[in-house]
């Protein structure tokens, strides 16, 4: 259990620091990110993180586009986790309701076992495909 968190730990900040740098994305929630709100306690109480977090698309990212991006996507399966091994993927314009703080550009990722470097080209993928 120990390697397969250490695992998910590093692939899951290696995928969400990609994602911070994408033009695309507005924000990566994920605690161990220094801009992230609540870093300081997770600072404070943490060693590691999980492999769950959220992004919020920028305000011109419409609910149809996200969905365009989801639908992309071949290597994230489509469903909630709680951080499991494979790589998930739930935008929540799909619950029929928005976020009260991001509104609907919201996405929430689960980073499994499969190399960071597979991922983030599918991310990439996707991403291309959503705008096309």
């Amino acid at each position: 259990l120990g390697v397969r968190l250490a695992q998910l730990d590093k692939s899951t900040q290696e995928v969400a620091k990609w994602l911070q740098a994408r033009p695309e994305i507005a924000l990566v929630l994920h605690p161990a990110l220094p801009d992230c709100p609540g870093h300081d306690i997770w600072k404070r109480d943490f060693t590691g993180s999980a492999s769950v977090f959220s992004i919020v698309f920028n305000n011109d990212w419409t609910p149809e586009r996200i969905m365009r991006f989801v639908d992309a996507l071949k290597l994230f399966k489509i469903g909630y986790s709680w951080g499991g091994v494979t790589s998930l993927v739930m935008a929540y314009e799909s619950l029929g309701r928005a976020n009260r703080n991001y509104g609907r550009q919201l996405v929430r990722l689960n980073i499994g076992l499969e190399e960071p470097q597979d991922l983030t080209g599918d991310l990439e993928q996707a991403l291309r495909h959503a705008v096309e």
